[in-house]
Order: structure tokens, then sequence, then C-alpha cells
């Protein structure tokens, strides 16, 4: 069942790389705004979006979040050079070789993780607690970013959110892994909760995709999101994480490909179209 979760995966991660990328176009262009709702490419990557993330709900049904964040990484690579050709240009070389190398040391240090599925079980009080914690990175991150300007900026509003992204998953795991075919567990807070985190999910993306670094943004949502979803499903769902001396040395160079990475698409020019604020305060590095 790990692996029909795996493929299910591999479906909608594609689907939400082009839902994000398409929304990220719109976004650069009218800002985080309800401007946004009048705009029919908007919604196309919206529902695109939403049908990845679905499909990425419905993996979590079949497969340990260990198992299926992963699969989400490979996007990195589709989705920057989407992007790049919406807005009418050939994807530069630092966009496919960061993209490249973030996707591959995050996939490295998340392919240390052993595979050990269990029912996923999280208390009331894990569960509120696990909010205020993702709460809290969404709310220093935001002020952080205030002091902040160009790449910096979209990085750090991207840290928030990946966080309430990767609660999304957390949730979806929980509900998911005990559905069991008995409808009687949907209800429950738990599941009302996974709808109103989407909803701040999205519009925390569109506040990162409209300062028009897409590639440092995508990129951060997709280091953060995983990593946390890993350190919730160890802490709060019993899942396995690696250990021993041997996971060291590949962990540290993983690591360094993702440093490395995201100082490389930091490094690159915002999109055409940023809201002429955020280009004069941007360090625009060509």
């Amino acid at each position: 069942m790990t692996w029909v979760g795996i493929s299910i995966a591999l479906v909608g991660a594609l689907g939400y790389a082009l839902g994000a990328a398409l929304q990220q176009f719109e976004a650069v262009s009218e800002g985080a705004s309800l401007k946004l709702m009048r705009r029919p490419r908007w919604w196309l990557g919206g529902v695109i979006g939403f049908t990845g993330a679905s499909l990425h709900a419905v993996a979590l049904s079949f497969a340990p979040l260990i198992a299926v964040q992963p699969i989400s990484v490979a996007t990195l690579v589709f989705a920057v050079p989407l992007a790049a050709m919406l807005h009418g240009r050939r994807p530069h070389k630092a966009e496919i070789v960061g993209s490249i190398a973030v996707a591959i040391g995050l996939l490295g240090l998340l392919l240390l993780v052993p595979a050990h599925p269990v029912k996923p079980h999280m208390t009331n009080q894990e569960a509120l607690g696990f909010l205020g914690c993702v709460g809290l990175v969404v709310l220093v991150s935001h002020l952080l970013a205030r002091k902040m300007t160009g790449s910096a900026h979209a990085l750090v509003l991207s840290v928030g959110a990946g966080a309430v992204t990767a609660s999304v998953s957390t949730f979806v795991r929980v509900v998911g892994g005990n559905f069991d075919g008995d409808l009687g567990t949907l209800l429950n807070w738990f599941a009302l909760a996974i709808p109103l985190l989407l909803i701040c999910a999205v519009v925390l993306l569109q506040k990162t995709y409209e300062v028009g670094y897409f590639g440092i943004s995508y990129a951060a949502v997709q280091i953060v999101d995983p990593i946390t979803s890993i350190l919730a499903g160890a802490l709060l769902l019993d899942e396995a994480v690696p250990s021993g001396w041997l996971n060291v040395i590949p962990a540290l160079v993983a690591a360094a490909l993702l440093v490395w990475g995201t100082i490389t698409l930091g490094r690159l020019s915002p999109d055409q179209g940023v809201p002429a604020p955020m280009r004069e305060k941007a360090s625009v590095t060509p």
C-alpha cells in the first residue's frame, strides 16, 4: 500500500507544482489581494493545485508522512521552469541548478528517515500545542519579513507558509490514517481544522508569491513543509527518525546542497510584474 501512496503523491505533486506556477504568475502581477478572485488563470491554478493537494491527502491515507513528503520535493525542478515560461522567458541556469541542488539535498535528507508505518494518533492537547507552535512561527516570520527586502523578504515569509502547509499534511495524516472506511471518524475537530488550515496556507502562499522571487519562495516552502511534517510525525505520531553515526556524513552533504541551492536561488532577480514599492526595495542580482 505504501507504493500506491507514493504513486498517487507523485501525480498530486506535479499538479501542485503547475497550480503554484499559475497562481504565482497572477499574484506577482496583481499582488496578494482580492483582485486575484477576478483572474481566471488564478482560479485555474487553484483548481489544479487543490486537485494535487487532494491527491496528496489521499496518498497520506495509504502511506506515512516520511514516505509521501519526499515525493513533493521533486516538483521543485518542474515548478521553477514552469513559472519562468509563464513569464515569457527561459529558465536561468542558476534557477535550474539551484532547484536541482535543493531537490537533491532535501530528498537526501528525507531518504535517511526510516520507513516504519504506524497508525497515527495525536491527542487534543498535542494538536493544540502543535498549532500554537505553527502560529508562533507564522507570527515571527511576518514580523521579521517587515524588516527585510528582496529575496530575504520572500524567504522569511515562506517559512511561515511552509509551516502551515505542514500542519495541513499532519492533520490529514491523522484523519486519513484513522479513517478505515468509517465516516464517523471524520466527525471531529481534526477534520474540520483541515480546510481552515488549507485556506490559511493558500493566503500565506500568495503573500510569498507576490514578492516575485518564485524560486526561493517555492524552494523554502518545499524545505520547511516536509521537515516540519517529519518532526511532527516523529514527535507527535511516533514515526521513526534516523539514528546512528552512518547517517551523519550523508546528512551534512545533503544539508550543504540545501544551503548552496537556496543561496543560488536567492541571488536571482525578481520576476517582472512585481509591485513597484517591492521592486524598489528588492536587492536585484541579475
